[in-house]
């Protein structure tokens, strides 16, 4: 300004790109032709001290269970597993400082300012864990769909021939006294799945969600244990912490059988899992499942709720790395 001094506005900083939760979404399709997100720059600031505009923030909405990892090192940069959660992925660039803050008794007419941060860029790869209360384990054709079809409203395709299902199902059982809590069909499993044969490598990810691994048996299977050992030796290579989670074991199609096998099915299952007799057609068990799997969820959550040893508490310092470039947005970093 003639005769006033400097007086150029800062610049507002880039926008910030959000990771939002949202139960409205079960699947990423809305993201596989979507490649590029890109935030807005701010604008520049002005006379009169003006400062210039924020960029606008990106919102990307994800559904539960989505976990973001940095596609050049494979670093885990964070997890979705609440409604409306809003994760900061990637902060914008900081607007730059106008020329009246350069000023001093010594340089009372600054012709310089501060530029404005260059704007980052980042790969991530999103990959989605189902997170569900039940999962349904079972080689193809052991009757997972039916069962998810009975249990809840959920329509998964059913045919007579294997990996009908080649996506998980979920589905919401209703319980007594309006209580409720969700079941999902995994695509099935089968010998060599944690090598990558079939589709079992590609989905037992969404194994490591289920508070409570259902495993289904059909009664016509040449023998019920070895497939329980073949289908627990699966998860087991995959990943050995998942034999730690709570098992039923279900023994389907049993409209198909005749009653004098069923002592002999007992015998050839494990003595220290609940094994569960039921008929998807019949509806035979389907009640007592609900109950089982219902009752098997408390004792879940009172285990998780009381740990068996007390945890040890260290006291570190917080350190943020996004601290620096967010001081001048407190919401942000919070």
């Amino acid at each position: 300004m003639p005769k006033g001094g400097p007086d150029g506005g800062d610049g507002g900083r880039g926008g910030h790109v959000y990771i939002v939760g949202s139960t409205q979404l079960w699947t990423l399709i809305h993201l596989k032709y979507q490649k590029h997100i890109i935030a807005d720059n701010g604008k520049g600031g002005e006379g009169g001290r003006r400062s210039g505009a924020e960029g606008e923030d990106v919102y990307i909405e994800v559904p539960l269970g989505t976990i973001v990892k940095d596609a050049e090192t494979n670093e885990f940069i964070a997890e979705v597993t609440e409604e409306g959660q809003k994760i900061l992925v990637l902060p914008g660039g900081r607007g730059g400082l106008g020329n009246h803050n350069f000023k001093s008794s010594t340089n009372q007419s600054p012709r310089h300012a501060q530029p404005g941060e260059a704007g980052q860029d980042l790969w991530v790869i999103m990959e989605l864990k189902v997170l569900a209360d039940v999962g349904l384990v079972g080689f193809p054709n052991a009757g997972k769909s039916t069962l998810l079809s009975v249990l809840s409203a959920a329509t998964p395709e059913i045919a007579d021939y294997p990996f009908t299902t080649l996506v998980p199902q979920l589905g919401v059982v209703e319980y007594r006294d309006y209580k409720s809590f969700v079941v999902a069909d995994i695509p099935g499993i089968i010998e060599g799945a944690s090598e990558g044969k079939g589709l079992g490598l590609r989905f037992l990810r969404h194994i490591e969600r289920n508070s409570i691994l259902c495993f289904l048996i059909p009664s016509d299977a040449k023998d019920w244990g070895e497939e329980y050992r073949i289908l627990t030796g699966e998860l087991e290579k995959y990943n050995p912490e998942l034999l730690g989670k709570r098992r039923v074991i279900v023994v389907s199609k049993m409209d198909l059988s005749i009653p004098e096998m069923e002592e002999e099915m007992r015998e050839s299952l494990p003595k220290d899992i609940p094994v569960l007799l039921i008929s998807s057609v019949t509806q035979e068990g389907i009640q007592a499942l609900k109950d089982l799997l219902w009752n098997t969820l408390l004792d879940e959550n009172k285990d998780f709720a009381k740990p068996k040893e007390a945890p040890v508490v260290i006291d570190l310092p917080v350190v943020n790395p996004l601290e620096d470039q967010l001081m001048e947005d407190p919401e942000a970093l919070a």
